[in-house]
């Protein structure tokens, strides 16, 4: 078989594979694997070298094919307590949306990107910035946030469906 007909057959081979359409979709939303009620725990640091730990419940949920998500996650520690919110939208990989938070009456915009089963993503406020690192793997997601000019310098989340 000829070099380009044996390009041509693993090709073949290759979107018989797929699934039906697969091939010529847009990349599906990773706020689906997102949707419902998480609980688990994590650790907080702060900049004078102490770590706390948490224990958090989120809620997400997901409107239309996937591109809109609405989040609230709660948590708390011996001395932390935050509630945040957001609103936030998916166009084809792109992340964008605005967040609040309840406890310190702070709010501000989120950008980032989402891919598979990974969402990066920037948060901004007037006194706050941080980067965000979620994933989600069935039912099990980590969430990493590092605040930048705060005295919390990172946020680490094990969270598990429920």
């Amino acid at each position: 078989m000829s070099r380009s007909n044996l390009s041509r057959t693993a090709l073949l081979l290759a979107s018989l594979s797929l699934p039906a359409g697969a091939a010529l979709a847009a990349p599906a939303s990773p706020f689906i694997a997102m949707a419902g009620t998480w609980s688990g725990g994590g650790v907080l640091s702060t900049s004078d070298g102490q770590q706390e730990q948490l224990r958090c419940r989120a809620s997400y949920d997901v409107a239309g094919s996937g591109e809109q998500l609405r989040l609230n996650l709660r948590c708390a520690s011996p001395s932390y307590n935050f509630d945040l919110s957001s609103e936030v939208q998916y166009r084809g990989g792109a992340i964008s949306g605005s967040w609040s938070e309840a406890s310190r009456n702070a709010s501000g915009t989120l950008s980032g990107r989402a891919t598979g089963d990974h969402v990066e993503a920037a948060a901004r406020g007037d006194n706050f910035s941080a980067h965000l690192s979620l994933t989600t793997r069935g039912g099990k997601q980590t969430v990493s946030i590092q605040p930048q000019g705060a005295n919390i310098t990172a946020v680490s989340l094990a969270l598990n469906r429920r």
